[in-house]
């Protein structure tokens, strides 16, 4: 599924959803904390309560605006956030982790070009 351009161009005047605290600022730096293509942030393996707490609060901010995009659209908040997803994966720092569909979580390595999963193209 191919998601339609309206949505990445809407979702790209948005903020970056919301910026991260200082613990998660720290998780993503060492690949505890990533981005999933659903368009909400992850925990990478065992975390602290902070971060998971943290990590939460961030996708909770997420979900509402998802679900305020969604409704002007008239489209699922789901659709939103993985278009939103396509959009933040794209601009997946090297060295950042992130999750894709199938599960498994990588890191972006140096001369790798930003995830963009098919579904996004």
């Amino acid at each position: 599924m191919r998601l339609p351009l309206v949505f990445t161009v809407a979702l790209l005047a948005v903020p970056v959803m919301a910026q991260p605290s200082s613990v998660v600022e720290s998780a993503i730096a060492a690949g505890q904390a990533g981005e999933r293509y659903d368009g909400y942030m992850g925990v990478v393996g065992a975390a602290s309560p902070q971060l998971r707490r943290q990590v939460q609060a961030i996708n909770i901010r997420r979900r509402n605006l998802y679900i305020e995009l969604a409704s002007r659209r008239n489209v699922t908040p789901e659709i939103v956030g993985i278009a939103t997803g396509c959009e933040l994966l794209g601009r997946i720092p090297v060295g950042e982790a992130y999750l894709l569909a199938d599960g498994a979580w990588r890191r972006r390595a140096p001369g790798q070009p930003p995830p963009v999963p098919d579904r996004c193209r």
